[in-house]
């Protein structure tokens, strides 16, 4: 949980324990985080899985030469 506000990760963490008793305003930032926090991560695990998928291309690309090498 990365800090995107101006709220203390204790603040948070006591927010989402308590939110029955909590005002909308309190109510409002924590939704507001927790929105960022979903993006960033969801962004994040897109980046990855492009990346995981561009490695496994080029190794496949490398180990099919070597392949082809090796049974020469």
């Amino acid at each position: 949980m990365e800090n995107l506000s101006n709220m203390e990760t204790s603040e948070i963490k006591e927010i989402l324990e308590n939110y029955i008793n909590k005002p909308n305003k309190s109510l409002v930032e924590v939704m507001d985080f927790l929105k960022d926090d979903f993006d960033k991560t969801k962004d994040l695990i897109i980046k990855l899985t492009n990346h995981l998928d561009n490695t496994e291309k080029e190794y496949n690309k490398i180990y099919k030469e070597y392949k082809k090498r090796m049974n020469e």
